[in-house]
């Protein structure tokens, strides 16, 4: 895991413990406030659902993207060395 990947984390997790002390030093109702923090961890569960799909489809795409480029080198280093040969020959 990266560096980067570590500080997001870390300042994801530390986003949510923030949200989670605010609601529960909240002068409400306990039934009020455990709604809100279902609520709110929903609501983070969608967001984060969301960016995973966002960026696996983008990891596919480049996937797919570089497959294609070493595919079309592959070939394209196929034909020279053909030509080579038939200079060769």
């Amino acid at each position: 895991m990266s560096t980067k990947s570590k500080v997001l984390i870390g300042i994801l997790g530390a986003a949510a413990a923030g949200v989670v002390i605010g609601l529960l030093l909240a002068p409400e109702k306990g039934k009020d406030t455990r709604k809100k923090i279902r609520d709110t961890a929903g609501d983070w569960a969608d967001n984060l659902s969301g960016l995973w799909q966002k960026g696996r489809a983008a990891a596919e795409d480049a996937y797919s993207d570089a497959r294609d480029k070493v595919k079309g080198a592959k070939s394209s280093a196929e034909d020279k060395a053909n030509k080579v040969k038939e200079n060769f020959s």
